[in-house]
C-alpha cells in the first residue's frame, strides 16, 4: 500500500467518525405517566347533610299550639265567650254568634246527645235566627220520633232556657245530675259544661246541661261544638 493509499483511507475514517458525532443517537424514549381518569357529574350536587340520616326537617314557625287544659280553665276569655253566646241566645243575634263559631271547623251541634250532628260554618251561624231550613236532629228518647226542625225552632229555645237559669261553668267535666245513661263528651278538645241543676219541684230530674266545646285558633277560643243532655227515661 502506498502513502497516497494510506491517506485517502485515514481521511475516509476522519469523516465517518465526524458524521457520527454531527448525529447522536436519539434518546431512549421517556415512558409517558398513565393518565387520570377525572369524572365531571352532571349530576346537581346534594346539599350539605341531605342523607336521610343527617337530615332534620325545620318546621316554619308559625303554628301556635292551644292552650292545654289548664289554660282553658283559667281563661278569661272563655268565660267571656260563654257570655257572649248567651247574649247571642237572648238577643237573636246572628252577627254575634257567627263570630264565635270557629272559623276552621265550623260549629258542630247536637239537639241530643246521640242525635244526628249539623254542622255550621261561622258564616251560615249569621243567619240561623233567620233561615227556616229544617234539619233531621234525630231521634227523641222517650218517644223515638225523629226531632225536625230549624235550628231557630229547635235549639235556640233549649238554649234560652238554660241560660234563663241559675246555671254554673265547669271546665272539662260533664256536669250531670243523674242519668240512665253514660254521660260522655265525644270529642278529645277542651269544653265547658253549662249546667242547671234542676229544681225540687221535679225531683231534680228536670236538670239540664249544655256542653260547648271550645278550641283556639290564633291564640282566640271559638265554639267548635254544642251538644244537650237531659233526664231521659
Amino acid at each position: 500500500m502506498d502513502i497516497k493509499t494510506l491517506s485517502i483511507i485515514v481521511i475516509g475514517f476522519a469523516l465517518l467518525t465526524g458524521c457520527a458525532t454531527a448525529n447522536p443517537a436519539p434518546p431512549t424514549p421517556t415512558q409517558p405517566a398513565p393518565a387520570t381518569s377525572t369524572f365531571i357529574s352532571t349530576e346537581t350536587p346534594a346539599p350539605l347533610g341531605s342523607t336521610p340520616e343527617a337530615f332534620t326537617a325545620i318546621p316554619a314557625l308559625t303554628f301556635t299550639p292551644p292552650p292545654v287544659a289548664s289554660n282553658i280553665c283559667a281563661d278569661a276569655q272563655v268565660t267571656t265567650l260563654i257570655e257572649s253566646l248567651k247574649t247571642s241566645m237572648l238577643t237573636s243575634n246572628g252577627e254575634l254568634l257567627g263570630s264565635l263559631v270557629s272559623p276552621t271547623n265550623g260549629m258542630e251541634v247536637r239537639y241530643v246527645r246521640n242525635g244526628n250532628p249539623i254542622t255550621y260554618t261561622a258564616e251560615q251561624a249569621k243567619f240561623l235566627f233567620e233561615t227556616t231550613f229544617e234539619a233531621n236532629w234525630g231521634a227523641q228518647p222517650g218517644s223515638g220520633e225523629d226531632k225536625i226542625g230549624s235550628f231557630h225552632d229547635v235549639i235556640v229555645p233549649e238554649l234560652v232556657k238554660i241560660f234563663n237559669q241559675p246555671y254554673a261553668l265547669y271546665c272539662n267535666e260533664l256536669k250531670h245530675g243523674g242519668a240512665t245513661y253514660n254521660p260522655v263528651f265525644p270529642y278529645e278538645d277542651d269544653f265547658y259544661s253549662v249546667h242547671f241543676a234542676g229544681s225540687d219541684q221535679y225531683g231534680f230530674l228536670d236538670w239540664n246541661t249544655w256542653a260547648v266545646g271550645i278550641s283556639y285558633e290564633n291564640n282566640k277560643p271559638y265554639i267548635y261544638a254544642l251538644i244537650q243532655y237531659f233526664w231521659e227515661p
